[in-house]
């Protein structure tokens, strides 16, 4: 447990917020292919379907995360990312845990996401892989290949 985390839904407008989501994207162009950047921009985490969360320590944003609604079963994790000075804090796993909260009390069995192969993405997929995320085929648009890869983890009633 981190001493002040509070982790609440957001709506996009604080501009600590909109300058961490720019700097996801920013380093999902920097360390992907373009046409393999699925990092969703702030008009795409503001649609129907995708709920978006921010942690925040004594009221520093510290991380973001955000589940999107695929169908009644199925949940896909979207725009998780530490700030860079609480990373390796353990802000990120926190929001993983919320996340996968929020995924059980919608009923969901099943919840993935899609994530680089690369060394850059090597520290979320040890998260992912620490909560029993397991390699699965692609979902949604994705396409599985050697930059890419998806994640999914089998999940039990709340």
């Amino acid at each position: 447990m981190i001493e002040g985390l509070e982790i609440t839904e957001d709506d996009l407008s604080g501009a600590d917020v909109q300058a961490l989501v720019a700097y996801h994207l920013g380093g999902m162009h920097a360390e992907s292919p373009a046409c393999k950047v699925h990092a969703l921009p702030l008009d795409k985490l503001r649609q129907p379907g995708v709920t978006f969360y921010t942690a925040r320590i004594h009221g520093t944003l510290a991380a973001m995360g955000a589940i999107k609604h695929l169908d009644e079963t199925h949940g896909e994790l979207k725009s998780m990312r530490a700030a860079p000075e609480w990373r390796g804090k353990g802000v990120g796993e926190a929001m993983l845990v919320h996340l996968l909260g929020v995924a059980r009390a919608r009923g969901y069995s099943r919840v993935s996401l899609e994530t680089g192969r690369t060394e850059a993405f090597a520290p979320a997929v040890a998260l992912y892989r620490k909560y029993g995320f397991q390699e699965c085929g692609a979902f949604a648009e994705y396409v599985v290949d050697e930059f890419s890869w998806c994640l999914s983890l089998a999940l039990s009633p709340a």
